[in-house]
């Protein structure tokens, strides 16, 4: 590593590839605030880091200036999001950046946050500061998908999560899906719902599984204290949803789309009135900031957000297994013409346990 540092080509990505670390740490915590790391370095030597850990707890700047200290003066931070420029629970890192003294920022994501976008570079470059922005920009983005684009779009980042066997099936006739996929498989789920600010899924899966869909067991986390929990949706239009179903035992991580029950009020429950799903992800971002939606349903649901085209991200786990016919399909959308079909961009495959995972972007959002 100390032979890429000492070369100036290779300096700034070395450098920046340790904020993106550091950000990592806060993949958990953070939620609604994106994940941010920063590492301030003079004389080719790291003389402060840090990471956001928690909302309403001091930015990634900061706790690299604090442990910088005088060394901050005439050195280069890192930051893989742009500094912030506006006073909310914290003051502005910009300025803070400014007070330390440092002679460079390096960036590597602008904040498409109409409080930020460009201010916190405009910032620095007033106070005579050498701001450069890009570096290593494609790995930072996918920090926080789901901040940059409800930032620059007001609609959330959404994932839609399947299991299925060989031959495309998700759950038998009876509705039975415990369990199509291995441990191993089921485990690596943990992560997706623990970086989401909600999970949707359907009443039909709520009645078949009576799942809990939080977030019960991380690798690598031993206090799940620190995980800012996900937001449970249940989309329940005619009011099914039993007094007694697990997913009600955390009730104040409940929300109901359907009907108002005074008996689901009494619980604590969060209700919205049923509304289309595209205006259900426009009230989740902007009236409840949450910026990554995770679905988990079965196939109707699954579909629908398909169709609508309201799916960033596809991540399939393929298990090893057949279910046959009579088992129910992954889909339930009835194309006629091969014009119709749904096409998608496979951007990873991993070996899960005995299982594979395949994550896909349709492929008119390859540029996300």
């Amino acid at each position: 590593m100390s032979e890429f540092i000492q070369n100036p080509k290779h300096q700034d990505q070395v450098w920046m590839q340790r904020a993106i670390t550091l950000a990592k740490l806060g993949q958990y915590s953070t939620k609604p605030n994106p994940n941010v790391g920063c590492v301030i370095v003079k004389n080719g030597q790291l003389v402060g880091e840090g990471f956001h850990p928690k909302a309403g707890q001091p930015h990634a700047e900061v706790f690299a200036m604090r442990e910088a200290g005088e060394h901050a003066k005439g050195a280069t931070a890192y930051v893989t999001l742009e500094p912030c420029a506006h006073y909310g629970r914290t003051p502005p890192c910009a300025k803070g950046l400014v007070e330390a003294g440092v002679a460079k920022v390096v960036v590597a994501c602008p904040d498409p946050n109409p409080l930020v976008a460009g201010k916190g570079v405009q910032i620095l470059k007033d106070a005579g500061i050498d701001v450069e922005v890009g570096v290593c920009e494609a790995e930072a983005h996918q920090l926080n998908l789901g901040f940059l684009k409800t930032m620059a779009t007001g609609m959330p980042y959404v994932r839609l999560k399947v299991a299925s066997s060989l031959d495309g099936r998700t759950a038998m006739a009876s509705g039975e899906s415990k369990w199509i996929t291995g441990r191993e498989a089921r485990q690596d789920v943990q992560h997706w719902r623990a970086i989401s600010g909600a999970v949707i899924t359907g009443i039909e899966t709520v009645l078949a599984d009576d799942c809990q869909l939080n977030v019960r067991q991380l690798n690598g986390v031993e206090d799940l204290s620190t995980v800012v929990q996900p937001l449970r949706i249940v989309l329940d239009r005619q009011g099914r949803l039993p007094l007694t179903a697990k997913i009600l035992e955390q009730s104040e991580t409940v929300m109901v789309m359907g009907p108002y029950r005074k008996e689901l009020e009494d619980l604590g429950v969060i209700q919205l009135q049923t509304q289309p799903l595209k205006e259900l992800l426009q009230t989740l971002a902007q009236q409840y900031q949450i910026y990554d939606v995770l679905v988990e349903a079965g196939a109707t649901l699954s579909t629908a957000f398909l169709k609508e085209q309201l799916v960033d991200e596809l991540i399939s786990y393929v298990a090893p297994t057949f279910l046959g016919q009579t088992a129910r399909a992954m889909f339930n959308a009835e194309f006629s013409l091969m014009a119709e079909q749904l096409r998608f961009k496979l951007i990873d495959v991993t070996q899960v346990g005995n299982d594979v995972c395949l994550k896909l972007i349709p492929s008119s959002q390859e540029t996300v």
